[in-house]
């Protein structure tokens, strides 16, 4: 009998099936021209980071507080790439995303998909992004910022982005074949914009004192606002149930066993629905333990190369240049949320840069609410297919059409929900319930990996210190945000 039969009862924590078995696909040869063939997960989840961390954020609070408090994002950035990888670690080996892993723990998938989902909808039920995009599409336009008699424009673009994403979700062949297109697109403008204007605008000098703020560890302000700390710590990376979704676009890729569950189709593919809720896992073998470490080659690649120093590059950009260009002290929270780059960099540098500024604004709002919104759908639609029998016995339903039906069912909710708050404020509970979910998610990965995986395939033991450091780091920013609410 193998590792994988030895392990087989563990596998019926949370009453979900078994699973079924094998071999583990080969990956393609390493090379360059396969590593981008193969990679792009990564970049879905980069497209979907940088509009709040590190575009809102991180020059809120730097140029409040100084670039001190930028150690911060140093540590969630690590800590977010490992606690991506420990999650895809699973993904590969059943192709089943985490969440799945996380529903077989005990009590069960009745209480944890319960938990997901809430918690899920509490994080990005509100379109918060989308007002965001709104806010600085307006602004380059009209050529001035938004003010309340601008109030029922705003939210009719408010609309509109939010029904253009929903078709956007809509189209390609696959979801993950869709988003890895237009999301590599966003980078690439996103990036092109920043590093274009750090290199023309930004003396080396300053350049020098940024880099700085992300090593000077155990700095903080006594006066620091804890709400707006504790939302920077979520949200410099991804953030909450991003870390978690991301299996699921790595599912879809068919990165090493995914490619024998499938994946969601869009409205439009003429491909026949073939995507099972349950898992398979390879036995334990020299060729697929080869194997194992070819895919881990592209994990490394895609999680560390392409998020992690994306994430650490588009905040040091932003902050980088928010920093030269505001002055010290100036309170952002306030101002239309994305404009205030453009307008101090028209003011200071080239009045070009009003509209220039604002177009990236754009594109930055845009992918993270597009990636924010296929979070939330892929999220319940995963929990609910997975959790829910009798909706996978129903003939007509496939999870296609669960994942559109609950896109329609969103986007007339966001279109309600987004009017209950200004951007920041709204962004801050995104944030808050974030850092919770991380530092509950945290060790339920720990768990799931050294209890339902075979002793082979286990992280080592340093990774396990990470994971555990991780939920210290964002239970402690929860309870810093929830002991300021009380007090307050």
């Amino acid at each position: 009998m193998n590792t994988s039969d030895n392990h087989a009862k563990s596998m019926l924590f949370g009453a979900l099936p078994n699973w079924g078995t094998a071999d583990l696909p080969a990956p393609l040869p390493f090379s360059i021209r396969n590593l981008v063939r193969t990679i792009g997960p990564g970049a879905i989840l980069l497209a979907g980071s940088i509009g709040g961390g590190e575009w809102l954020v991180g020059p809120a609070i730097t140029v409040k507080y100084g670039n001190s408090l930028l150690w911060i994002a140093t540590v969630a950035i690590a800590l977010q790439v490992i606690l991506n990888q420990e999650g895809i670690r699973y993904t590969l080996y059943t192709g089943e995303p985490i969440l799945v892993g996380i529903l077989r723990l005990r009590p069960g998938y009745r209480l944890w998909s319960g938990v997901y989902i809430v918690a899920t909808i509490a994080q990005l039920g509100v379109p918060a992004l989308a007002a965001g995009c709104a806010s600085v599409l307006f602004s380059a336009f009209a050529s001035r910022l938004a003010d309340t008699p601008d109030v029922a424009a705003l939210t009719w673009l408010t609309y509109a982005i939010i029904a253009a994403t929903a078709m956007i979700l809509m189209s390609g062949r696959t979801i993950e074949r869709m988003l890895e297109f237009v999301s590599t697109v966003m980078v690439i403008c996103i990036f092109s914009f920043l590093l274009t204007a750090n290199l023309i605008f930004v003396p080396l000098s300053h350049w020098a004192n940024t880099f700085g703020g992300f090593i000077e560890f155990g700095s903080f302000p006594a006066d620091v606002d804890v709400i707006l700390l504790a939302t920077f710590a979520a949200t410099a990376g991804s953030g909450g149930v991003g870390n978690l979704v991301i299996t699921s676009w790595y599912r879809d890729k068919g990165f090493a066993m995914g490619a024998m569950v499938g994946s969601i189709q869009s409205a439009f593919s003429s491909i026949k629905e073939s995507t099972t809720a349950i898992g398979k896992v390879f036995p334990i073998t020299d060729t697929n333990l080869r194997n194992w470490r070819a895919w881990w080659k592209y994990v490394h690649a895609d999680q560390i190369w392409l998020w992690g120093f994306g994430c650490f590059a588009g905040m040091f950009l932003n902050v980088n240049l928010a920093t030269h260009v505001i002055p010290q002290g100036t309170e952002l929270d306030h101002m239309a949320a994305g404009a205030f780059q453009a307008q101090y960099m028209a003011e200071q540098i080239w009045s070009g840069f009003w509209f220039l500024a604002l177009l990236n604004g754009f594109w930055i709002f845009l992918s993270t609410h597009l990636g924010n919104t296929e979070i939330l759908i892929r999220t319940v639609t995963d929990v609910m297919w997975v959790s829910s029998p009798g909706l996978r016995e129903r003939g007509r339903m496939t999870i296609s059409r669960l994942y559109y039906t609950l896109l329609a069912v969103f986007t007339v909710w966001g279109m309600i929900t987004v009017n209950w708050g200004h951007v920041m404020t709204l962004f801050r509970i995104i944030g808050t319930i974030a850092g919770a979910v991380l530092a509950v998610a945290s060790l339920q990965i720990l768990i799931v990996n050294l209890t339902l995986l075979p002793i082979e395939l286990r992280p080592k033991l340093w990774r396990c210190v990470v994971l555990l450091l991780c939920t210290l780091f964002y239970t402690g920013m929860s309870l810093l945000a929830i002991g300021n609410l009380v007090s307050s």
